[in-house]
């Protein structure tokens, strides 16, 4: 997959935003400010950046800049804020970034313009919109739940895969109890088969379930669901 450099001085949103990407199977850098990431950017040569405008040191749009007049604009570059304008955003994407993503920052949004920014060429198409050479797309800017329940509750830590649930998934369920008692049974069998169908993929579940990531992994923990057996190695938070 793709080598990907996240820029946030909030390392809760770094954290966050690593585990999104790592669950996707992208290998991910993190730099708390403009230093880091000028250094990372300079080893690493990432294919796609992640740049928080509102930064104490530098901010992003002088760092895009920076990287455009000395010619290491060579990848896309996703710019992120909650305060920033339209006129920010705008002038952003003027200077060389490929979109403009308003925090808090939705799963599927993100996700969403990571491929995008991945699949631009050249003076190409950008998420189905026309590009032209050191211009970006302006992306559509929403206001959505913010996505920080997860991190808090687990610490930053990737959510282990599930077991695999073969044909216990398409169980027979006792009738003869209590609504609630059978619906939670049902749920938890629900969500097992789908985490199980999707290798442990929160995002992929999230999307098939069409709950939010956070909501999500609340209703796990909420039924028991077992997480403990077939832990990913090698996944970082």
């Amino acid at each position: 997959m793709a080598n990907i450099l996240v820029v946030d001085d909030e390392l809760g949103i770094r954290d966050l935003l690593s585990e999104i990407l790592n669950d996707e199977g992208h290998s991910v850098e993190l730099a708390e400010n403009a230093a880091q990431a000028r250094a990372i950017r300079q080893k690493l040569r990432p294919d796609l950046v992640l740049l928080d405008i509102w930064m104490p040191d530098t901010d992003g749009v002088t760092l895009l800049k920076e990287w455009s007049t000395t010619g290491l604009l060579s990848m896309p570059v996703v710019m992120m804020s909650g305060h920033a304008t339209i006129e920010t955003a705008v002038e952003a994407t003027k200077i060389g970034a490929h979109s403009f993503l308003e925090k808090p920052i939705t799963m599927q949004k993100l996700l969403k313009a990571v491929e995008a920014g991945l699949a631009r060429t050249t003076g190409g198409i950008a998420g189905g919109l026309p590009r032209k050479p050191g211009m970006g797309v302006v992306a559509p800017i929403h206001v959505v739940q913010e996505l920080t329940v997860e991190h808090a509750m687990t610490g930053g830590q990737s959510m282990p895969a599930p077991m695999d649930m073969g044909p216990q998934a398409r169980q027979m369920f006792e009738l003869d109890k209590p609504l609630r008692d059978a619906r939670d049974e049902f749920e938890k069998c629900y969500f097992e088969f789908h985490l199980a169908k999707e290798g442990g993929s929160m995002t992929r579940v999230a999307e098939k379930t069409g709950l939010e990531r956070t909501h999500l992994y609340r209703k796990l923990k909420q039924l028991g669901v077992d997480l403990s057996r077939g832990k990913r190695t090698g996944t970082t938070g």
